[in-house]
């Protein structure tokens, strides 16, 4: 008979009915600062938020928010190097180095990517 949980009734993981075991999955616990890590930009955002509306008044976290919004909704072609001066600016990231400055952004890389296919994904012309 086959027990409910995650092994079969011998303490054998079942691979092909619940996939690969992971050490994170079996570690049910998370150490208190990796939920602080995690979180990091959003609390320091809403700190920042917060301290701009009891310094300025109630407009200045409205107006930053309304101007990081035009910020980014400019774009450029998905296979140039882009880098968005304004939002850095906005949210104080313009005096900092990170590996992003110098590596590029990890999660697309352009020397692999063909610009027309590039392209044909962003407009949503994709190839059958």
């Amino acid at each position: 008979m086959v027990s409910v949980g995650r092994d079969t009734e011998y303490g054998v993981h079942d691979t092909f009915r619940q996939g690969f075991r992971s050490v994170r999955s079996e570690i049910v616990p998370q150490h208190p600062l990796e939920n602080i890590a995690k979180n990091w930009k959003e609390t320091h955002d809403q700190l920042q938020m917060t301290t701009h509306r009891q310094t300025f008044g109630l407009h200045a976290p409205l107006r930053l928010q309304m101007e990081k919004a035009i910020v980014s909704q400019i774009r450029r072609i998905p296979v140039l190097p882009t880098r968005n001066l304004g939002l850095d600016i906005l949210e104080g990231r313009d005096s900092t180095i990170d590996y992003e400055d110098f590596l590029g952004d990890p999660s697309m890389p352009t020397a692999l990517m063909d610009p027309h296919v590039a392209m044909e994904h962003a407009l949503g012309m994709g190839s059958v």
